[in-house]
Formats: C-alpha cells, sequence, structure tokens
C-alpha cells in the first residue's frame, strides 16, 4: 500500500512542476471525451464525467476546454473515436501492473506497450494474470500537518469511508467508489486539503523491490505513463520511502 500512496503523491509533485501539462491536459481531454460518449454529456446524471471534469479543473483546465471536450464526446462536435483496453503484465520482481488506454489504434498501443514493459525488463501477459490482485476503489491522502487527525475521521467515516489509515507522514482514506464523491465533496466542505483524491486500483498484496529492480520498475511506470495512448498505470510494487524519493529525482 505505501508504495501506491507515495507514488501517487510523487506523481502529483511532478506533475506541478514538470514540462508535463499538455500531455496531461490531452489524457484528462480523452477521458471526458470517452466518459460523455458512453454516459452522456450531464455530469449530473454520469459519475464517470463528473469525476473527469473535477480532475481536469483541479489542473486548471480551462472551461472551454472541457466543455469542447464533452462536445466531442456527445457529437455535437467531430472527434475521434477513441477505445477503452486495459493491458496486464509484469514489471521486475514479479510486481503487478494494470495499464488503462485510450486508443484510437490498438495495433499501435498494444505494439508501444509491449516495448516499454520488455525495455524495463518485464513483460507484457494474458488478460486477467493480474487484474484479480487489485480492487477499484476511492482513494484520498492527506498530510498530517495539514488536518486535525480527529476532525479527518469524524469527516470522512459520517460520509461513508470505508477506512483510514495511518501511514508516516499522511493518512489514507479508502471508499467504495460510489461514495468517492460524498466523501470529496465532505472533505471540501471542511477545508480538508487532499494530496491525492482519485478513484483508483489497490493492489491487495505488494511485492518488495530493492536495488536495480526498484530503478526499473520506476523506469517502467514512467515510460507507460509517458505513453500518449496511456491513461493510468496501477502496480502493487512496494519500494522503500527514501529510495522511493531518490530514484524520483534522476
Amino acid at each position: 500500500m505505501s508504495g501506491h500512496s507515495k507514488w501517487s503523491t510523487i506523481k502529483r509533485k511532478k506533475g506541478a512542476t514538470d514540462a508535463k501539462r499538455g500531455k496531461l491536459f490531452t489524457k484528462l481531454i480523452k477521458e471526458i471525451t470517452v466518459a460523455a460518449r458512453f454516459g452522456g454529456g450531464d455530469p449530473d446524471a454520469n459519475p464517470r464525467l463528473r469525476t473527469a471534469i473535477a480532475s481536469a479543473r483541479a489542473e486548471n483546465m480551462p472551461k472551454d476546454n472541457i466543455e469542447r471536450a464533452i462536445k466531442k464526446g456527445t457529437g455535437e462536435l467531430e472527434g475521434t473515436a477513441y477505445e477503452e483496453v486495459v493491458y496486464e503484465g509484469y514489471g521486475p520482481g514479479g510486481a503487478a501492473v494494470l495499464v488503462e488506454s485510450l486508443t484510437d489504434n490498438k495495433n499501435r498501443t498494444v505494439a508501444d506497450v509491449r516495448h516499454i514493459f520488455s525495455r524495463a525488463g518485464g513483460n507484457l501477459g494474458e488478460a486477467g494474470c493480474v487484474a484479480w490482485m487489485f480492487q477499484k476503489k476511492g482513494f484520498f491522502v492527506i498530510e498530517k500537518d495539514a488536518v486535525d487527525e480527529e476532525l479527518l475521521m469524524e469527516v470522512a467515516l459520517e460520509a461513508g469511508a470505508e477506512d483510514i489509515r495511518d501511514e508516516e507522514s499522511t493518512f489514507e482514506i479508502i471508499t467504495a467508489p460510489e461514495d468517492f464523491e460524498q466523501v470529496k465533496q465532505a472533505l471540501e466542505q471542511k477545508a480538508v486539503p487532499c494530496v491525492v483524491a482519485e478513484i483508483t486500483m489497490l493492489p491487495q498484496t505488494t511485492v518488495k523491490l530493492e536495488g536495480k529492480e526498484a530503478e526499473q520498475m520506476l523506469r517502467l511506470m514512467e515510460n507507460l505513463e509517458d505513453s500518449d495512448d496511456v491513461q493510468k498505470v496501477y502496480s502493487n510494487f512496494d519500494i522503500a520511502d527514501n529510495t522511493l524519493e531518490a530514484l524520483s529525482q534522476t
């Protein structure tokens, strides 16, 4: 679990400082478009679209961009037809990796994903080989020095959180996917700042990695997330916090 939360936090910080905002916007626009295509353009009646819009707003995406993406999804504007494809595989040390993609060319995407796995010492697997190791959950990370613990427990549990975990310097809140928005709104109403607030795939078991395997694993994660067709990447690696921090700076 610590590997997942630490990586999510590092990604958030890197995203704010790296020259990757254009790529991030492209991924967010894709998600909004697909969410609108499958569930309609009304966020009040489409939870996936509501979450996608919230993610875009959190990254300060202009309102016009969001509205155009919705209209492309509903067919009011012409747009690319994306297909959702999930890839599964194994990284260095046998860590499980789940890759969610939105693509207009499956042959291109699978070739790209396979190449990234093999370059990092991993391999692409068959459908279903690792998905069973993950559960879809709402996930929040809050820094301890930013919140009163008793207030956090009260607000989160009353809003429907399943669990609150005490990590070294953070609290982690776990919710059922359908309760994510309710918990998020409750935290916002009490001005509780979240480092991470997302619906994600949480690993049920972890694989400890050190040394070269840890370095290869982070390279695999970063290269997958850099791929234009990849939306999200999940893994069950567990790398010591100090190692993770050091490697993420390279």
